[in-house]
């Protein structure tokens, strides 16, 4: 009975993942239909569609209701790095929000968070994946001309969230308590964000909350009227953590400084560009920090070509420790990015101890259609640091003798967003992993094919 059962199971997870496929295929057929010029590409994190918007006469003009409806199932064949261990789950996301605008200089704003991962065991839920209804937002906001002043729960996102983003792609995405100041010009291109605040860890059971204190600190700039057809940001980030184990196993404090820039734009010949770099030095106890990381990103689109074909490269380069000076540490530290795609579809790593060569595709079939595929190539800077994923955990430990090889592994994806009826979107997409020789050798060299089918609505209800 065992193996009946077991062959049974293992019938309907391969039924699955061939339903799941069916379906990305289905989402990107219309790409065969029409050859309409697209306005947008599928670059991670833009965001496509519409909220829909629901008018209430009866309802105060003071008070809208808003909600976004998120159900994305997911497919990996190597769940955590062992072979044969197949899963198939659902992760279930619901945000509702409350606006308020008692006056025309103050708003308030609450908002709610309810998510799941059905169909996994609790031992496998990852911390990203399930809260149960808590509160995601909440702050009032003061605003008057060009100048914003908020306190409470909320976003932070610049750029192209690299360095500071909400990672919206997990179930849990970021929030951060604080406050925060916002100040723009009478031409809304160039401003300056100021904020002091401590991310929001999220307890699945019980109410989220920040540590002790405020401990993320920033200055993030935006100029786009200095330079033609270019945004620069520049920006100062400030992690203050009051108690630290250093390399010596010495407690004290941590005070670490990340300065840089990130600039993107439109270059002659229809080429585009996004450069992005930063330093980082302070002092973590008795140790030294000194740490840095760079991404750049050059594309092409074909104007001339149908479905606005757009063919770019990309380099990301972020430094590990040597450990050669035993008072130095050189990993760096990715702080709060948006890490999906980022360094392949299937989200296995982080923006620390890692080197990688990307080409990306992109296509635009009809307005409502965008698809992009990927090939990647992926190795850590440092044989002698580890290897770690998304959330800056380690997911091989570097042996004192250092790796015997830099390279990670290869990747290769497919994804596509598709709008439906202006309010419904549809994304899907597969990628599969091949660990290269650093992952074979050390317990992690399972092949990994993930993919994913996922539907989103949004809507906002007021007068």
């Amino acid at each position: 009975m065992t193996e009946v059962s077991q062959h049974i199971s293992t019938r309907t997870k391969q039924h699955f993942r061939m339903q799941m496929l069916a379906l990305i295929g289905i989402c990107m057929t219309p790409c065969l239909m029409s050859y309409a010029q697209a306005q947008v590409f599928a670059d991670y994190p833009q965001t496509r569609g519409r909220i829909e918007q629901l008018k209430q006469e009866d309802f105060p003009s003071w008070l809208s209701l808003d909600m976004q409806i998120r159900l994305r199932t997911e497919d990996q064949t190597s769940y955590q790095y062992i072979p044969g261990n197949s899963r198939v789950y659902e992760l279930t996301r619901v945000y509702g929000g409350l606006t308020l605008q008692p006056a025309s200089y103050l708003t308030g704003y609450v908002q709610f968070i309810d998510t799941h991962a059905l169909g996994l065991p609790v031992k496998h839920v990852a911390a990203n994946m399930r809260d149960v209804f808590d509160l995601r937002q909440g702050y009032l906001e003061y605003h008057h001309d060009n100048i914003r002043l908020y306190a409470g729960r909320r976003e932070l996102k610049y750029g192209d969230e690299r360095v500071v983003g909400i990672s919206d792609f997990t179930n849990n995405s970021r929030t951060w308590d604080g406050f925060f100041g916002h100040f723009g010009d009478k031409t809304g291109k160039n401003k300056v964000d100021v904020f002091s605040t401590s991310v929001v860890t999220v307890h699945p059971t019980s109410l989220d909350k920040h540590g002790a204190g405020l401990t993320f600190h920033g200055v993030y700039g935006t100029i786009g009227s200095w330079i033609p057809n270019s945004i620069l940001q520049p920006f100062v980030l400030v992690r203050a953590l009051p108690r630290v184990k250093s390399q010596q196993g010495i407690y004290g404090s941590e005070i670490e400084t990340t300065f840089g820039a990130e600039m993107d734009g439109r270059l002659p010949g229809s080429f585009e560009y996004d450069v992005l770099g930063d330093l980082q030095r302070g002092s973590y106890s008795n140790d030294s920090i000194h740490a840095g990381a760079g991404i750049v990103k050059v594309a092409h689109v074909f104007t001339s070509l149908p479905w606005k074909l757009r063919l770019g490269g990309e380099y990301d380069y972020a430094t590990g420790n040597p450990h050669q000076n035993p008072n130095r540490i050189s990993t760096y530290d990715q702080q709060y990015p948006s890490n999906h795609n980022a360094f392949g579809l299937f989200d296995l790593f982080g923006f620390q101890n890692i080197r990688e060569r990307r080409v990306n595709l992109d296509l635009a079939p009809t307005e409502n259609l965008s698809l992009l595929f990927q090939g990647e190539a992926l190795g850590v800077s440092s044989r002698f640091d580890s290897v770690y994923d998304g959330v800056a955990g380690v997911v091989v430990q570097a042996p004192a003798h250092g790796f015997a090889t830099n390279n990670i592994g290869d990747g290769f994806d497919a994804s596509a967003k598709y709008v439906f009826h202006n309010y419904w979107v549809l994304n899907a997409g597969v990628g599969h992993f091949f660990p290269g020789s650093l992952m074979a050798a050390n317990s992690h060299g399972a092949p990994l094919t993930y993919s994913y089918f996922s539907i989103t609505y949004r809507f906002k209800l007021g007068k």
